[in-house]
């Protein structure tokens, strides 16, 4: 870091555990704490499982702090969210960060004391128009107020693509200072092994943004197995039963990289993925890519993936018959994806929100010189 830009000792973090927030939070969390840095980490949502409560348990400088208060994406989470205000309020007097992380968007308009870095990785009206082709009913319109509002008090705001982050200023409204920062993942955690005649998908099987009920559709008509792993029962009641796909239920971060360094295909068909974390754990274990054609798996993946309309399952039907019936097609697919998701890096991202946590916190400190003519004392330079 330079001069100009202080490094955080604590930073106090927000994350959900349903979905990839848990997995971004701690690989950054991980890196935070290589560079010295005390992460808090308040999470909503789930309890955390027992092998989420592993991995937090083996960083150091972490301090994981669990509720379960609702998500603000989640049915009727008004009250959630006024209770998990004052938790955090009391969390930050508590830690006394020199930074406060948002994953989510709701309290950005708390009155935090520390400067506010809030990420945005989805969003309630950007699924919806992407998914159901319109946009969302009146009875989102609380939430769009909420995010709104969130957005418009933070510091900065950061998307994992340029398409996340147009998609935020065209539901929301201009946005303060922002910058992209793609997501990483570390290559010794997926490595390829030998491949097996397996196509291979993950996700949550209620999200219709993942749309695998399309390779459901398809899965009768291929000469390959095709596998899915992720939960199937909604965190609101309700549960997804394939027929066609074998379903995997959850698997631990050990027994995915195990099933992608077999598989030889990775299909995901999403009709809404502002980054997707799973197509990098593919391509890094060795993979051919079949993506939905949206704009941010476009943005990240350009030539080294095929992409297919989400909702076009014989041109999905097609694009996996023809890269299971041509080998040299796959080869050349799973070398460009593995060389792009080598320069996805956890370091490229840790050093991306370092410059953004620096920046911030610059800011300020200028602001404070201006009002008072001294530095604050608790951000280390």
């Amino acid at each position: 870091m330079s001069d100009s830009h202080p490094l955080p000792r604590k930073v106090l973090m927000t994350a959900d555990t349903v979905g990839g927030v848990w997995t971004y939070a701690i690989e950054l969390a991980r890196g935070l704490a290589d560079r010295g840095v005390e992460v808090a980490l308040a999470t909503m949502g789930e309890p955390l499982n027992v092998h989420q409560r592993e991995k937090a348990d083996r960083i150091p400088r972490l301090r994981v702090f669990e509720s379960t208060f609702k998500l603000e994406w989640m049915e009727d989470p008004w009250r959630d969210l006024d209770k998990a205000a004052d938790w955090l309020l009391n969390l930050e007097e508590r830690v006394r960060p020199d930074l406060v992380h948002l994953n989510g968007y709701v309290h950005g308009a708390l009155p935090w004391s520390a400067p506010k870095v809030m990420v945005g990785h989805s969003c309630v009206l950007s699924w919806w128009q992407a998914v159901k082709g319109e946009p969302a009913p009146p009875e989102w319109e609380p939430y769009a107020r909420a995010v709104a509002a969130g957005l418009a008090a933070a510091d900065l705001v950061i998307a994992p693509s340029e398409a996340m982050l147009a998609s935020l200023a065209t539901h929301y409204g201009k946005l303060p200072k922002t910058r992209v920062i793609f997501n990483g993942r570390d290559s010794r955690d997926f490595k390829p092994t030998a491949k097996e005649p397996i196509v291979f998908s993950a996700g949550r099987l209620w999200d219709e943004a993942k749309n695998l009920e399309a390779l459901e559709r398809v899965a009768p008509n291929l000469p390959w197995d095709v596998f899915v792993a992720g939960e199937s029962i909604h965190p609101d009641g309700g549960e997804i039963r394939p027929h066609h796909t074998r379903l995997l239920g959850h698997l631990s971060q050990r027994a995915l990289a195990a099933w992608l360094g077999r598989a030889s295909i990775y299909c995901l068909p999403a009709r809404y993925e502002p980054f997707g974390l799973s197509a990098l754990e593919a391509a890094l274990s060795g993979c051919a890519l079949v993506l939905g054609d949206i704009p941010s798996l476009r943005e990240i993946w350009r030539h080294r993936a095929v992409f297919v309309p989400p909702n076009d399952p014989e041109a999905l039907e097609s694009a996996l018959k023809t890269l299971i019936d041509n080998p040299d097609r796959r080869a050349s697919l799973t070398a460009g994806a593995r060389a792009r998701a080598l320069q996805l890096t956890p370091q490229k991202m840790l050093d991306g929100y370092l410059a953004a946590y620096g920046e911030v916190l610059a800011a300020r400190e200028a602001s404070l010189l201006d009002d008072s003519g001294s530095f604050p004392a608790q951000v280390a330079v």
